[in-house]
């Protein structure tokens, strides 16, 4: 009779639920047997319910593809509502029906987990570009504005150039044929490429901003409104990253 050991290493080469070697060992009858089965079955079925997640974020992709796009870029933006630092957007050419496990809009996946994935997007993207626009350029020309500035220098940036974009909520001026998707970092694997590409790049500007202007916090809240950033506001005044164009920044500025 194999020992628990022996039968768990095969278990770990299982792939499917259907597969005969679980019958068989059912009728071992010990209790470490039983649990090895069902926590390899467990396994198995949070791989294939990852696996169809994924798959139901490709539906935008799987319908290029039909039409012969294979070049696809994902378009994503963080930093729209932060009193400081600048606004990062990221554009990323996947390869065909790429399937990256965990990832995910950015803001679903736990942080702790952000630079991963982020390494997993690095490693299997065709292509990818970074857009950013400081703070200068957001009060000169508005947020909304200064974000489409940076998508279209991350979209500059890509070798190849893509035969399609996918684009968070927006649409740009540029000859590239475009679809613009409501939450599009939930519904498109590219575009949610893009935003953990966009969300580590920017959280490490604010990382180094931290330490270039201590006491408001930056490194844990990314340039937000959090206490501790108007706290320091308050205390250490405005810093040359700050958004003078933001409230409460610009009022204090006018004072």
């Amino acid at each position: 009779m194999a020992t628990i050991k022996e039968i768990k290493e095969k278990l770990a080469l299982i792939r499917q639920l259907d597969d005969p070697f679980f019958a068989e060992m059912e009728k071992d009858g010990r209790t470490g047997v039983n649990q090895a089965i069902a926590k390899r079955k467990r396994e198995i079925q949070k791989r294939l319910d990852e696996d169809e997640r994924l798959e139901g974020m490709l539906a935008y992709e799987k319908e290029l593809y039909e039409q012969g796009i294979d070049l696809i870029a994902g378009i994503d933006e963080v930093g729209r509502g932060p009193l400081a630092g600048p606004v990062v957007a990221a554009a990323v050419i996947l390869p065909k029906a790429c399937k990256i496990p965990g990832l995910d809009d950015s803001k679903k996946i736990p942080k702790s987990k952000h630079k991963k994935i982020y390494e997993a997007v690095l490693q299997n993207a065709i292509a990818i570009g970074i857009g950013v626009k400081d703070n200068q350029v957001i009060d000169q020309v508005n947020i909304y504005e200064a974000t489409k500035l940076a998508m279209m220098e991350a979209i500059g940036q890509l070798d190849p150039q893509p035969q399609h974009l996918l684009i968070d909520a927006m649409k740009l001026d540029l000859a590239i044929p475009q679809t613009s998707i409501i939450k599009g970092d939930a519904n498109s694997l590219s575009i949610a490429a893009a935003s953990i590409v966009a969300k580590v790049t920017r959280d490490q500007m604010m990382e180094e901003f931290d330490r270039e202007y201590p006491g408001y916090d930056f490194a844990q809240n990314a340039g937000y409104g959090t206490a501790n950033h108007l706290a320091g506001l308050h205390k250490l005044g405005v810093t040359p990253i700050h958004r003078r164009s933001f409230e409460p920044v610009k009022s204090m500025c006018e004072d």
